[in-house]
């Protein structure tokens, strides 16, 4: 099992930066894919961003191409996902996940350890 902790969530205007963490412990982190999710309330958890146990790819929703880049370094066993160019509708709670395996997943049925979130508002 893998356990996650989420950071760097916040309240921002629109058209600033974040840039979110993810530290991994337990399982060996560099084996496994990771993605980000993010839900609002009613709504169901929508895939965001995930990358590959190396970082040699990675796959965005497109509401986010051209403004977050998700990125990983396993010497520290840590995710991150920089989100620029903000928006409203980027407000959500964003969550980290590992993968059942080294590549690519973009549904919750690719992630089998999740983190428990952290808070992004963004204002207009």
């Amino acid at each position: 099992q893998v356990q996650l902790v989420e950071s760097g969530g916040g309240l921002v205007q629109a058209g600033d930066s974040l840039r979110l963490s993810c530290v991994s412990s337990g399982r060996t982190f560099s084996n496994v894919g990771m993605g980000w999710f993010r839900q609002v309330p009613g709504k169901e958890r929508d895939f965001v961003a995930a990358i590959t146990f190396n970082g040699g790819r990675t796959q965005y929703t497109d509401s986010v191409k051209g403004r977050f880049t998700i990125s990983r370094d396993n010497a520290k066993n840590t995710l991150y996902l920089q989100m620029n160019s903000l928006k409203p509708e980027d407000t959500a709670v964003y969550y980290c996940a590992a993968g059942r395996g080294p590549f690519i997943q973009t549904t919750d049925r690719g992630f089998d350890s999740w983190g428990q979130g952290t808070q992004v508002t963004v204002s207009s």
